[in-house]
């Protein structure tokens, strides 16, 4: 089965997959792998970011299998079930402020999380998906219901079960 697990920056992918990692789960860091394999494309400086072509990198990760894919660009990768991490605005704020994101990169970022835009991707693929809130901050919790959504306890981890749209005008 190849898994991915995705979610906006701050949501706790890294987190915890080092957790399932430890488990004995195969997990592969996309960004880390985009930098080894060269595929970063053209530097965009007003996001600080890399453009990554999706297809050119799904491409090169068509001989893994029974694997997780994490990343925030995972969910364009060809896989059996798509996991969005979720995380509360509040909660995702401080997270990115202590990774030292400028206020804008923050904003953005929270904005695209109140605004379900992976969500809405993720969904949109038609790959089964299926929602895990990771505010708690407890990423032995989290590995847990990301095992159980794997094992298909999906009930709590549909993607209409966590939802940010309250925050709408307080990021708007």
């Amino acid at each position: 089965m190849r898994i991915a697990l995705t979610g906006t920056p701050g949501t706790g992918k890294t987190s915890v997959s080092n957790v399932l990692r430890g488990r004995g789960y195969d997990v592969l860091d996309m960004t880390q792998y985009i930098k080894d394999h060269g595929l970063r494309e053209e530097y965009d400086a007003d996001r600080d970011t890399y453009d990554v072509d999706v297809e050119r990198l799904n491409d090169s990760l068509s001989r893994y299998d029974d694997i997780m894919f994490e990343g925030h660009l995972s969910h364009f990768m060809d896989v059996d079930i798509i996991i969005v991490m979720r995380c509360h605005p509040d909660e995702m704020e401080s997270r990115l402020k202590a990774r030292g994101y400028d206020e804008e990169k923050v904003r953005e970022n929270i904005q695209a999380e109140v605004l379900d835009v992976i969500l809405f991707e993720a969904v949109d693929s038609g790959i089964p998906t299926y929602a895990v809130d990771t505010t708690h901050g407890d990423v032995v919790r989290t590995a847990d219901e990301i095992e159980g959504v794997m094992k298909g306890d999906i009930i709590g981890h549909m993607p209409e079960d966590v939802s940010w749209a309250e925050e709408m005008d307080k990021w708007f």
